[in-house]
């Protein structure tokens, strides 16, 4: 008897779970909780954030519904993204690159695939701020561990996974300053909204919290580890904010202090001005000594990008073609001249040499659509308008928006804030309880 009742309990259970697991509710939360995982781990793991990916498909398949989807991806903010990966795939059938790079770009260029199904996902659920409140978190988690490895070089997790040998670099954790610049900057800039918010709500002590971790995040990139293309970046993003959310007078004075305090930091921090110090250097060692570097190399990438762009203006020489035009147009023994690469460090250039003046039509048009979605106020706007305004000023020194952190951050970001502000401008569809309705009938 104890045994045959052990079973019934047993089946019940079971048949409690997939009862829960077909709740469309439950299957929503579901969702949820594995964008909050993607946003968790994004800043410490490219494997962990493709399987996450993989497990959030997975999740969102039963959950959607056919003309809702139909309806959003009709957007314009969902469908210039399809159409820079349909143009990305159509771009092999004219390039003579190798099968290898063209798959290889066609990888990069596919995370955008996901951006439209976030703004489906989060214009029906309104827990997209677990997404941001989780990706904050963990930025601040790797600053504190940023600065364990800044005093121990030796504590480096690429000391042990890195396919090949490392040179630990004090300050770096996981990935490189490049990312961690990116992401801590994002956060920084990002919390000024929230501060002021709550300051003019009278919530002292939870807006001084944020203020805090904001200022925590900017010392860790002045005196820690510093990335030029955030140093570059964050005072446009910095003047958007004052501009759009302060009263000018505010914002005169706001933009004043901030340049006493940069000022005060280049004093403090030689890390910054070493940083800051390798602009010039780097153009020195190419053009006088012609000599490898950051900078110069840059130059010479752009100049012979607009070469190739010159012989193929209008559809371009194709998906994967650029690395192939680099080898034809190495020249010298060494130098700059020299380097065969596969980006040339600059979005609109990447763009253009691929797929031409129609690619980066599309690409900015993309820009565009994102931007004017987020005209509004609130907390999701600001989020979505400060990760487009990043990812466009970043792009003028890197391929960001096809770059793996980089890239996941603006389809993470632009995904959840836009279905968050299109939730909120067009109203949220009930979802039915189809548990409670089974036991009405």
């Amino acid at each position: 008897m104890t045994e045959a009742i052990q079973k019934e309990q047993r089946a019940s259970w079971l048949s409690g779970v997939v009862s829960a697991l077909r709740d469309p509710a439950v299957q929503l939360r579901n969702v949820d909780r594995l964008a909050v995982l993607i946003a968790i781990l994004l800043p410490w793991s490219t494997t962990g954030v493709g399987i996450a990916v993989a497990l959030w498909l997975m999740a969102l398949v039963p959950t959607l519904e056919p003309r809702a989807l139909w309806r959003s991806l009709a957007r314009p903010a969902s469908a210039l993204p399809l159409l820079l990966v349909a143009l990305a795939l159509v771009g092999t059938l004219w390039s003579d690159g190798v099968w290898h790079e063209r798959s290889h770009v066609l990888g990069q260029v596919s995370k955008l695939l996901v951006l439209p199904l976030l703004i489906y996902h989060f214009q029906r659920s309104p827990h997209g701020v677990w997404v941001f409140a989780a990706f904050l978190a963990s930025c601040a988690l790797l600053a504190v561990v940023s600065c364990v490895a800044f005093l121990d070089p030796n504590f480096s997790a690429k000391l042990y996974f890195s396919r090949g040998p490392y040179l630990p670099i004090k300050g770096v954790f996981v990935k490189n300053y490049i990312d961690q610049g990116q992401e801590l900057s994002l956060c920084a800039v990002a919390l000024a909204y929230p501060v002021v918010t709550l300051l003019q709500e009278k919530r002292v002590k939870l807006a001084l919290l944020l203020a805090a971790i904001a200022l925590g995040l900017v010392a860790n990139m002045m005196f820690v580890v510093t990335s030029r293309t955030a140093l570059v970046t964050m005072p446009a993003m910095l003047a958007v904010f004052a501009l759009l959310h302060l009263r000018w007078r505010v914002a005169l004075a706001t933009l004043c202090t901030a340049a006493l305090v940069v000022a005060a930091l280049w004093y403090a921090s030689p890390i910054l001005r070493a940083t800051v110090g390798k602009f010039v250097a780097d153009y020195r060692q190419s053009e006088e000594l012609n000599n490898i570097s950051g900078m110069g190399s840059r130059l010479e990438y752009w100049r012979k990008s607009l070469t190739f762009i010159a012989e193929a203006p209008v559809i371009g020489h194709g998906t994967g073609a650029t690395r192939g035009l680099f080898e034809r147009a190495a020249t010298g023994v060494k130098g700059p001249s020299s380097e065969v690469v596969s980006d040339p460090h600059n979005q609109t250039l990447n763009v253009a040499v691929q797929w031409g003046a129609l690619g980066v039509v599309v690409l900015y048009a993309m820009w565009i659509a994102h931007l004017l979605l987020f005209r509004g106020e609130g907390l999701s706007s600001w989020i979505g308008l400060l990760v487009v305004i990043q990812n466009m000023l970043t792009s003028l020194f890197n391929s960001h928006l096809f770059d793996f952190a980089e890239g996941w951050i603006y389809v993470l970001g632009v995904g959840v804030a836009a279905g968050l502000t299109l939730g909120a401008l067009g109203g949220r569809e009930a979802v039915p309880d189809q548990g409670h309705a089974g036991q009405k009938q």
